[in-house]
C-alpha cells in the first residue's frame, strides 16, 4: 500500500487522480515553469518536484531550469518542493539554499563505489543548511 503517487505533466490532470485515489494519499506532480508550479498547488498537489536544476546525468535530454527558477517558484508556493536533476554532494546546499525542501537523487549516489558514505554525505549537507538557513514550515 502505497503512501501515494508522483504524476508529470503528461500524465493524467492531478485532478483526476485525486479522484481516483483515498483521501489520505500523498500526490506530488513533475514541473518545470512558475505556472505550472502554481497550477498544481491550485489544483491540490501536496508537493511538486521542479528540475532539472542542474544537468543530469541520469537525464540528459532534461532541460535545466536552474536555481533561479527554483527561487522563483519558491517564493509562489507554500507547498514542498522537491528538487531533482543533476544534485549532488558539492551542490545539494546550494539547491536547499535556494527553496527546496529536499532532493531527488540517483547518480550522487548509485555512480558511487561507496553508496552509503554518499547517502551520509548528502544528508549531512542538507542538515548543515536547514541548520544555518532554517525556513518557516521547513519539511526537511
Amino acid at each position: 500500500d502505497a503512501d501515494g503517487l508522483h504524476i508529470g505533466q503528461g500524465d493524467l490532470p492531478l485532478a483526476v487522480v485525486r479522484q481516483e485515489l483515498p483521501i489520505d494519499k500523498i500526490i506530488g506532480l513533475s514541473t518545470q515553469t512558475l505556472a505550472q508550479a502554481l497550477e498544481a498547488e491550485a489544483s491540490g498537489a501536496d508537493y511538486i518536484a521542479i528540475g532539472s536544476i542542474y544537468p543530469s546525468p541520469t537525464k540528459p535530454q532534461a532541460t535545466v531550469v536552474g536555481l533561479e527558477r527554483l527561487r522563483q517558484i519558491r517564493e509562489a508556493i507554500s507547498i514542498p518542493i522537491v528538487a531533482i536533476g543533476g544534485i549532488n554532494t558539492e551542490n545539494i546546499a546550494a539547491v536547499i539554499a535556494a527553496g527546496a525542501d529536499s532532493a531527488a537523487v540517483i547518480s550522487a549516489v548509485t555512480s558511487q563505489e561507496d553508496i552509503q558514505a554518499s547517502v551520509r554525505q548528502l544528508v549531512k549537507e542538507i542538515e548543515k543548511e536547514a541548520k544555518s538557513h532554517p525556513k518557516p514550515g521547513n519539511y526537511h
